[in-house]
């Protein structure tokens, strides 16, 4: 049986290995402390996005992040709205970064 962080405590570790990397974070919605999901929206500057979330692969009997929406920005802000609407629990952060960088593919992350 593995150890499960609490939402708040991962979701600063996170912010603080973004911040060491140099790619600015905002907490757009706050979520539950304890128990909230986590979206991973990252903006490239350029018009478009990608919006991530965490799920978990049978196959690898491993949590992996997976891409939830990807396109023009608006668009994936509408699907977080309304992701966001679902769940009130739910944290949603925003990354900018014109390459894309987020870090979930880093260990201790997923």
């Amino acid at each position: 049986m593995t150890a499960k962080l609490t939402a708040d405590l991962w979701v600063s570790a996170y912010l603080t290995r973004l911040r060491l990397a140099d790619i600015p974070v905002y907490v757009t919605a706050r979520g539950d402390a304890t128990a909230g999901a986590v979206l991973v929206k990252v903006a490239l500057l350029n018009g478009q996005a990608r919006a991530f979330q965490r799920s978990f692969d049978l196959m690898a009997d491993a949590r992996v992040w997976v891409t939830l929406a990807e396109g023009p920005e608006p668009e994936v802000d509408a699907l977080l709205l309304r992701q966001r609407a679902r769940d009130p629990d739910l944290w949603v952060l925003e990354l900018e970064d014109r390459q894309g960088r987020t870090l979930l593919d880093q260990e201790g992350l997923s």
